[in-house]
């Protein structure tokens, strides 16, 4: 297109309307006082938020008042209620519906630890009736968020390995402690070996990329030999 035509397309959209063909706005318009929509909008910080995990925006309008031991109760019970919904989603989600009870459990145990941030002192309610989060609770929403997160992160990859490490009888390798140990890849050596050697496939993702401990069947493999000596 050329410059003439784009000035010319620019010179049309900005002239005036025809002022025959404008419709008319009553007198009593221009003096109407704005009408303010307050309703939560695509990125207010909510628990559909926490759960997607998606970037949001604190925009519930709360009063704060004086500190109040009743409303403090009752942000925390609402936050520790709605935990055990998002720990059991997280879970079955990831886990296509197969349940894993000592993940789940563990996941409860943590938010539980996170909501103590969530009473705000008992000066607002934590979420508004709209759903949306209130700005004093950014803390509280990504340590909830932290959590969340960590425990997808479990159901997918750490989980497996757990499950068979406890079927397999590895030491350490059951309860909660299997799941903090592996997820911060700081199993003890005796656990790694076993892992190494029974739940290779089951583990893969999480073992270290090359672990000093050797494996029972690298074990057995060295005694053979010794005794052929």
């Amino acid at each position: 297109m050329s410059m003439k035509a784009i000035l010319f397309s620019l010179f049309l959209l900005g002239a005036a309307p025809d002022g025959n063909n404008a419709p008319a706005l009553p007198p009593e318009a221009l003096a109407a006082p704005p009408v303010a929509d307050d309703s939560p909008t695509a990125w207010a910080c909510t628990v559909d938020t926490l759960r997607a995990g998606k970037e949001c925006v604190f925009e519930a309008a709360l009063s704060t008042g004086s500190p109040n031991d009743g409303q403090d109760t009752a942000n925390r019970k609402l936050l520790t209620d709605v935990a055990r919904a998002l720990c059991s989603e997280a879970v079955g989600a990831i886990r296509e519906s197969r349940p894993d009870a000592t993940l789940t459990a563990l996941c409860e145990r943590r938010y539980s630890a996170a909501v103590d941030q969530c009473g705000l002192d008992g000066t607002a309610s934590v979420i508004d009736a709209k759903g949306r989060f209130a700005p004093g609770a950014r803390a509280c929403y990504r340590a909830l968020s932290s959590v969340l997160q960590d425990v997808q992160t479990m159901a997918t990859v750490v989980s497996p390995c757990c499950e068979c490490a406890a079927r397999a009888g590895c030491p350490g390798g059951s309860g909660d402690r299997c799941y903090s140990d592996v997820s911060q890849q700081l199993a003890p050596p005796a656990t790694l070996a076993c892992l190494n050697d029974r739940c290779s496939d089951a583990c893969s993702m999480v073992l270290p990329s090359s672990s000093s401990a050797p494996t029972v069947r690298e074990r057995n493999k060295s005694s053979s030999g010794s005794a052929s000596l």
